[in-house]
């Protein structure tokens, strides 16, 4: 009996305020939106700039041979040598200087004998200058004590003029025997420069990349060069940079390479940036200086990340920053209600953005800022996991 009256009761509707009151206490926590929100944390945050481009020499040396018409006779280094400056990397034929030297040799030879004959022919004729004049000088103070003729005087006179022009005859010819032993020796020091120049050198330490020399070919310089060389072996990256990123650069920025062959090159510098824009592809242009080369080869690409700047900062996720008529806002949460907060951002660090003004480490944010909330809105903030 006392059963049954406990199940009738049960039945019994319960009274209004009484439903009102369980109204109110459950439908809220019911309704609020589950939303995940991050802290602003303090992080560390670097600006990177990324830049793309093909690894190429800083300088790059064509090799020419400085004579030419001679054959390639030996080859003494080829692609991929290291040589230091003034290392001969080829031979070329002299016979045919060597020949031409003997000849001028002969010819300096004779040269010589020929200034020595002149020599002695001037100081033969000085001699009989000297006689004549003498002759004369006597002839004339005979003729003026009357002891002489005037045929006699004018004879010696004459005598004494032939003499002297003799004189002048004799030096003209040693002057152009010596003018003519200079000539044999401009002549014989040109022939050793192009025998020397028969060794063709490294005009620069560096590393060989191509040869298009062959054995038995003519040597030429209007053609292809010998030898092509890495001066110092000296490797730069020369990369392709966006416009907008192109101001932030300056030539001294620290950058880390990655390569396709899945090596990384650390402590790159930034070289140059170059002052002109393609007008095309609307890209600048840097050139960055390589400190490690030995995983690394002219031609190969290469991506850069150059550092521009780092720090410490309050940072937020990149999705919980929105731009709304140009404004940067975030969504605050401040007692489970949404706050629409204006901040101004700066480096954004991969999927974290610092905030330089507008929040403090330690507020709650919407991590999603446009998914939907609204400022004002309550929510139930669920703790995002990292």
């Amino acid at each position: 009996m006392r059963v049954l009256c406990f199940l009738a009761l049960l039945t019994l509707p319960l009274p209004l305020p009484a439903l009102a009151e369980a109204s109110a206490t459950s439908t809220p926590a019911q309704s609020l939106p589950a939303i995940t929100v991050s802290t602003v944390e303090i992080r560390d945050l670097r600006d990177v700039v990324l830049a793309s481009g093909l690894i190429e020499a800083v300088e790059q040396v064509q090799v020419a041979p400085l004579i030419e018409g001679q054959p390639i006779e030996a080859l003494l280094a080829d692609v991929g040598d290291t040589v230091s400056a003034g290392q001969t990397l080829a031979r070329l034929s002299n016979s045919t200087l060597t020949l031409q030297k003997a000849q001028l040799v002969a010819s300096l030879a004779a040269a010589k004998a020929q200034i020595a004959q002149s020599e002695a022919q001037l100081t033969e004729t000085q001699s009989s200058a000297a006689e004549a004049q003498r002759v004369s000088d006597r002839t004339a103070a005979l003729r003026k004590q009357g002891a002489a003729s005037q045929a006699a005087a004018d004879q010696a006179q004459a005598a004494a003029v032939s003499a002297s022009a003799r004189v002048a005859v004799a030096t003209q010819t040693l002057e152009a025997t010596r003018a003519q032993l200079a000539l044999v020796d401009a002549q014989l020091a040109n022939l050793d420069l192009q025998l020397a120049r028969t060794d063709v050198k490294a005009p620069f330490a560096g590393q060989i990349t191509a040869r298009n020399a062959q054995l038995g070919a003519i040597a030429s310089a209007s053609g292809k060069p010998m030898f092509t060389l890495i001066r110092d072996g000296a490797l730069e990256l020369r990369a392709d940079v966006a416009e907008g990123d192109l101001a932030r650069l300056t030539p001294g920025l620290t950058a880390s390479l990655n390569l396709v062959s899945g090596a990384t090159a650390d402590g790159a510098t930034v070289r140059l940036v170059e002052p002109s824009i393609d007008p095309v592809t609307r890209l600048g242009h840097i050139r960055i200086t390589l400190s490690d080369t030995a995983q690394i080869r002219a031609g190969m690409f290469a991506e850069a990340s150059v550092l521009v700047r780092e720090t410490k900062a309050a940072a937020v996720p990149v999705t919980a920053v929105s731009n709304r008529n140009g404004i940067t806002t975030v969504m605050v949460v401040e007692a489970g209600i949404v706050r629409e907060q204006p901040v101004t951002t700066g480096i954004r660090d991969g999927a974290w953005v610092e905030i330089s003004q507008g929040l403090t480490a330690g507020q709650t944010v919407v991590t999603k800022a446009g998914a939907f909330v609204r400022d004002g809105d309550h929510i139930a903030p669920i703790a995002a996991s990292n």
